[in-house]
């Protein structure tokens, strides 16, 4: 198995699947997941609420496992048998439904993932993860209030090294709280305006925001994507930095990277191609 795991980290193209706001239980949510198992995704990663209402052990696996144990290793649930090769291949992030039941108990004994699996990083082909807790109640995150960033916390100091230290060609950073959103819910998570790009992020992906949203701030992509099977939210003023919003539909986004260039699509339930984002290494 580790052999195996190796092989594929060391892949010099990955395919990759992004969900966000997904874990409902409704049609919405079960044509999503039809949708993503169709591209094959050598992984599925999450920007959080994977468990609605309430985060509770009592639906975990009938809001998760149901769609996608063949993902997850190991997995306990009645669903399946997970991922056969032994391999985890699902990668979530905690959002503030994940929390309400237990300080997120359950989920933290649902998955097993890397490091404390709040926050934790891992490689696949030329992409390196880095996966936050952006829930106020992280002990971890040092959160003041709403306007205050978060990014001397230690959470970002975390951050802020293993990104100093990557060599990955691309690096992902995901969350739950959206650090720039036009959407009238919640809108911007000020408290997540972390310097990503000065630290040398590639990307940042969050959800929270039922709607997908690309935007351009300080020169680096910024991904909405909580279009994953829950209900919608409308758009209030465009941001300066949005250039593509969309909330007619549902949808994930399929990301292709190899070390050349790295590919964001985002796609709804029924085919359409909504978005499509290309960064290219530098000659």
């Amino acid at each position: 198995m580790i052999e195996a795991l190796e092989s594929r980290c060391m892949l010099s193209a990955v395919r990759f699947a992004v969900i966000g706001d997904y874990g409902s239980g409704k049609l919405a949510e079960r044509q999503v997941a039809d949708l993503v198992k169709s591209w094959r995704p050598d992984l599925v990663i999450t920007t959080g609420d994977n468990n609605y209402p309430s985060g509770s052990a009592a639906t975990i696996d009938r809001r998760i496992g149901f769609y996608y144990q063949q993902f997850i290793y190991p997995y306990r649930g009645r669903y399946g048998t997970g991922a056969i090769d032994g391999i985890n291949r699902f990668f979530p992030s905690l959002g503030n439904h994940d929390w309400y039941s237990d300080s997120a108990r359950p989920y933290l004994d649902y998955f097993t993932l890397p490091g404390n699996e709040r926050f934790y990083t891992f490689t696949r082909g030329p992409v390196q993860f880095f996966v936050l807790d952006s829930y106020p109640e992280d002990p971890d995150l040092h959160y003041v209030d709403a306007r205050t960033s978060t990014a001397t916390g230690r959470q970002g100091r975390w951050l802020r090294r293993q990104l100093a230290a990557s060599t990955a060609t691309w690096k992902i950073v995901y969350f739950h709280h959206p650090p720039y959103s036009s959407g009238t819910r919640h809108g911007s998570a000020l408290w997540m305006r972390w310097p990503f790009r000065q630290w040398g992020a590639t990307a940042v992906i969050a959800g929270h925001e039922h709607n997908y949203e690309r935007l351009v701030e300080g020169g680096m992509p910024y991904f909405v994507n909580g279009s994953g099977g829950d209900e919608r939210y409308a758009f209030g003023r465009p941001l300066p930095g949005s250039k593509v919003r969309f909330n007619a539909d549902f949808g994930a986004m399929l990301v292709d990277a190899d070390d050349g260039r790295i590919t964001f699509r985002f796609i709804t339930r029924a085919g359409a191609l909504v978005d499509r984002y290309t960064i290219r290494v530098p000659a």
